[in-house]
């Protein structure tokens, strides 16, 4: 049975730093992509970073370009969300996904992912 869970959220100030990580229960090598998508409360589940897990390609959304490094380790069998100068916005649950399926385009909708985490929440406050 597949398993992904999510750590590193938290509560922060505004222009602080988290760094979400999600340990999946086999080899990540499984799926073609993994991701983190949030939701806030009200809204829709939105796509923030996905990274190709064999070539390493990565994919961010327009509102964390720049501040996001999303990374794999095979080793470790665990993808990781290093997020900076956090904002009031980017208050939501976290999850973490896996897609088994190849992707054309952008692989950050929540309908191409197989797999998914419980969430972890992280509170940005101003």
């Amino acid at each position: 049975q597949v398993q992904l869970v999510e750590s590193g959220g938290g509560s922060v100030q505004a222009g602080g730093a988290l760094r979400l990580s999600c340990a999946a229960s086999g080899p990540i090598y499984a799926y073609k992509y993994m991701g983190w998508f949030r939701q806030a409360p009200g809204k829709g589940r939105e796509g923030v970073a996905a990274i190709a897990v064999g070539g390493g390609s990565t994919y961010y959304a327009d509102s964390v370009q720049g501040r996001s490094t999303i990374s794999r380790s095979a080793a470790k069998n665990t993808v990781t969300l290093q997020m900076n100068s956090l904002k009031p916005e980017d208050t939501a649950m976290y999850y973490c996904a896996a897609a088994t399926g190849w992707v054309a385009g952008f692989p950050l909708r929540p309908d191409e992912y197989n797999y998914w985490g419980l969430g972890t929440q992280v509170t940005v406050s101003s």
